[in-house]
C-alpha cells in the first residue's frame, strides 16, 4: 500500500513537474522573442531551411506546443495526451540536435530552449536532457496504479 502511494505521488510530481517546465520554457522564450526567433532562423538555415520564411512561423509553433502541452498535463481529462504530446517534442528535439551535430556537422548554436535564462547549446547534452526527460512524460502516460479502497472521481 506504501509503494503504491509513493508511486502515485512520483506520477504527480512529473505530471506537474513537467508542465511546469513547458510553461517556464515557453514564457523563457516569450521573454526573449526576437531573439529566440533568431535562433530558429540559424538553426533552419543550417538545415537549409527558408529561415526568412519559417522563422516566425516555426518559433510561434514551439511556444504554442509547450503552452499546449502543459495545460493538457495539468487538466485530468488531457493528461494522457500531454505525456503524449510531451514525448513527442522532446524526441523531436532530440532527433533535430543530433542531426544537426552528427549529419550537419552544425557548430555549436544556442538553441534558446530555456530562452535567456539557462544557457544550453544545441547538441548532445540537448538530445541527452530531452530524453531523459521521457521518464516522467512515460511515468505520467502509464499513471499512477490504482490504490484499492480509495474511490476516485471520474471525469
Amino acid at each position: 500500500m506504501r509503494a503504491r502511494v509513493v508511486l502515485r505521488f512520483i506520477a504527480l510530481i512529473s505530471r506537474f513537474g513537467l508542465a511546469a517546465l513547458f510553461l517556464f520554457t515557453a514564457g523563457a522564450k516569450l521573454w526573449i522573442l526576437k531573439t529566440f526567433v533568431h535562433n530558429v532562423g540559424e538553426l533552419l538555415s543550417s538545415a537549409h531551411v527558408n529561415y526568412e520564411r519559417w522563422q516566425w512561423p516555426v518559433a510561434v509553433a514551439v511556444i504554442a506546443a509547450e503552452i499546449v502541452i502543459a495545460i493538457s498535463l495539468v487538466v485530468p481529462r488531457t493528461v494522457r495526451l500531454g505525456a503524449i504530446l510531451a514525448a513527442l517534442l522532446l524526441v523531436g528535439f532530440s532527433t533535430f540536435a543530433l542531426y544537426y551535430v552528427y549529419v550537419l556537422h552544425g557548430e555549436p548554436l544556442e538553441c534558446g530552449c530555456f530562452g535567456g535564462i539557462i544557457g544550453s547549446q544545441l547538441g548532445l547534452k540537448t538530445a541527452l536532457r530531452n530524453l531523459g526527460l521521457l521518464i516522467p512524460a512515460l511515468i505520467v502516460f502509464f499513471g499512477p496504479p490504482r490504490i484499492r479502497g480509495v474511490s476516485e472521481a471520474r471525469p
